[in-house]
C-alpha cells in the first residue's frame, strides 16, 4: 500500500502564478507586459513552439502558468475542463469546479493513497446527499495530485476523472512563480521523483504511477540556432511503478500480460525518453517536446507509449540561476494487454533540482 505522509504542503489557490505564501493566487495582470507575474486569460498563445495556454506574454523575468488545453482547443473530450481550483490551508483540501459528479466540489487528502512520494494525493466524496431526501447520491471517481518545490517556486497539480468510457473530465497546470537566468553555455543536469494519474479510453478507471524522472540540459549544443534554441534536452523517466487505485502495486500484472502476449520476460517498464533536437527551449526557460519508448518483442521492437513533456526552468540569478524544473507528461500507449482496445493515458508531473 501506498500512504506516505507528504512533509510540507505550500498554501496554494490553484489559478495563476504569483510569489509568496499563495503561488497560484489569481492574478489581475491582463497587460502582457511581463512587468507581473504573467497573464492568465486563458487564451490559446501564438507562438512559433507549441506551448499549453496560460501566460500570454511571458518573459525569462517573470512567472509563467500553463494549462491543459480545453477540449475546444484540442479537440479531446473533457481535457482541460478543471480551470477553477482553490486549496485551503485549514482543511487541507481542494474546491474544483468544472467536474460533474464530484460531491460539493471539495477534494481531501486519499485515504487508501494520501501522497505518492512528496507529492500530495486528493479525492472527491464517493457519495452525496440529495437536497430534498438526504438519499445518498453515489459520485463519479477524481483523482488530484500537487507538487511543489521547497522554496515554492515552481509547482504542479493534476486532476483526473475515472468514471467515463473516454478519458472524461480533468486538466493539468504547472508554473514557475518567479523568473529565471538561463546559462549560454555549459551543461546542467536535474533530478527527482516522478508520479502521475492513469486513465482510459475503453474502460472507467483510475491508476497510479510512479517513478525517477532526470533531465540533462546542453546550452550550446546546435550552434547553428541562435540564444536558448541552441540548447539540447535529454529526459528519462525510469523506475515506474503502477498502483490501482487503493495503492496496490500493479505493475507485474501489466508486465505478466505483456509476457504472455509477446512470449518474452519483461521485468520492468521501458523507460520513457525525451527526443532530442534543437529548439525545444526557448529564451524564457519554457521547453517543450515529444516523449516515447519501445518495446522489444520476437518480431522486433514496437512502439509502446508516445506523448508530450512541458517543462519550465527556474532560478534567481542571486542563486546561480537555473535550478529548478517543473514539468508534466501526457502520452498513451494501446499496448496494455490487460485489456482488449483500450487505450491508456498517463499524466504525470515532477519538481527536479539541479544535481
Amino acid at each position: 500500500m501506498l500512504q506516505k505522509k507528504l512533509g510540507s504542503l505550500a498554501v496554494i489557490a490553484f489559478l495563476s502564478a504569483c510569489g509568496g505564501s499563495n503561488p497560484f493566487i489569481d492574478n489581475s495582470d491582463t497587460t502582457g507586459t511581463g512587468t507581473g507575474t504573467g497573464t492568465t486569460d486563458g487564451t490559446p498563445i501564438t507562438s512559433d513552439r507549441t506551448v499549453p495556454p496560460g501566460t500570454a506574454s511571458p518573459t525569462p523575468a517573470a512567472g509563467i502558468f500553463r494549462r491543459e488545453p480545453t477540449s475546444d482547443e484540442d479537440n479531446k473530450f473533457g481535457n482541460g475542463a478543471a480551470q477553477s481550483i482553490v486549496y485551503d490551508s485549514g482543511t487541507d483540501s481542494f474546491t474544483i469546479t468544472g467536474l460533474a459528479f464530484d460531491g460539493n466540489n471539495a477534494y481531501t487528502r486519499g485515504n487508501a493513497v494520501s501522497s505518492l512520494g512528496p507529492y500530495a494525493v486528493y479525492e472527491a466524496a464517493a457519495q452525496y446527499p440529495d437536497a430534498v431526501t438526504s438519499s445518498p447520491i453515489n459520485q463519479m471517481t477524481h483523482r488530484a495530485l500537487y507538487g511543489v518545490s521547497n522554496t515554492g517556486d515552481v509547482e504542479f497539480a493534476i486532476v483526473r476523472t475515472g468514471a467515463y468510457v473516454s478519458y472524461g473530465f480533468g486538466g493539468f497546470i504547472y508554473q514557475r512563480n518567479g523568473g529565471v537566468t538561463l546559462p549560454t553555455a555549459g551543461q546542467a543536469s536535474y533530478s527527482g521523483p516522478y508520479a502521475g494519474l492513469r486513465d482510459f479510453i475503453g474502460r472507467g478507471g483510475i491508476e497510479y504511477a510512479t517513478g525517477d524522472m532526470s533531465i540533462d540540459i546542453d546550452f550550446d549544443a546546435f550552434t547553428a540556432k541562435s540564444g536558448a534554441e541552441q540548447a539540447a534536452v535529454r529526459g528519462r523517466l525510469t523506475n515506474r511503478e503502477i498502483y490501482d487505485v487503493n495503492g496496490n502495486n500493479i505493475t507485474r500484472d501489466i508486465l505478466d500480460a505483456l509476457e504472455a502476449e509477446h512470449g518474452m520476460t519483461y521485468n520492468s517498464l521501458p523507460s520513457v525518453i525525451f527526443e532530442v533536437g534543437p529548439s525545444v527551449m526557448d529564451a524564457n526557460g519554457e521547453i517543450v517536446g515529444n516523449v516515447g519508448n519501445s518495446l522489444n518483442t520476437p518480431t522486433g521492437a514496437i512502439t509502446f507509449e508516445e506523448g508530450k513533456y512541458y517543462a519550465l526552468i527556474s532560478g534567481d540569478a542571486t542563486q546561480g540561476g537555473a535550478d529548478n524544473i517543473v514539468g508534466i507528461l501526457v502520452f498513451e500507449t494501446t499496448q496494455d494487454q490487460r485489456f482488449d482496445n483500450v487505450t491508456v493515458r498517463e499524466t504525470g508531473g515532477f519538481v527536479i533540482g539541479r544535481n
